[in-house]
């Protein structure tokens, strides 16, 4: 597995099935918006056949870094493609002079909780009805 920077014929290579094999959060349009962003920055994960089999970025805001996602393909899930894309944020937070990287993660998504745990970042909050009327987020952060 290879991670590397995202590039729009990237997201041209998974455009027809961003919403059925990784899942329904953005669509092509403010994915393709985000990528234009100077302020943020963006990496896939590609197999060893070039498949792309995940994706992560981040939002920089000057000082601090916050995940704006990390979405591995529903069936290549489970086989260290989110840990490889998170080991590259954090490496690439720490190389930008961060001071901390943060996320929201829904707090029924146990396996995720898990790996933030697992890479030492901590609860610090939560964000009431933000997933949906029913779904709140942790906010956890990752302290340098």
């Amino acid at each position: 597995m290879e991670i590397l920077k995202m590039q729009y014929s990237d997201l041209l290579k998974i455009q027809n099935i961003l919403t059925t094999d990784f899942d329904d959060f953005w669509n092509f349009n403010i994915f393709a918006s985000e990528l234009q962003n100077k302020n943020s920055s963006y990496f896939v994960a590609k197999s060893e056949t070039s498949e792309i089999i995940g994706f992560a970025g981040v939002l920089n805001d000057g000082f601090d870094m916050h995940i704006t996602n990390i979405v591995t393909k529903k069936n290549k899930r489970k086989n260290g493609t989110a840990s490889k894309l998170l080991e590259k944020l954090i490496k690439f937070a720490k190389e930008n002079k961060s001071n901390s990287l943060t996320l929201e993660v829904n707090e029924n998504n146990i396996p995720a909780i898990k790996l933030y745990e697992k890479y030492k970042f901590k609860k610090i909050g939560i964000r009431k009805h933000y997933y949906s009327q029913n779904e709140n987020a942790i906010i956890m952060t990752l302290y340098f």
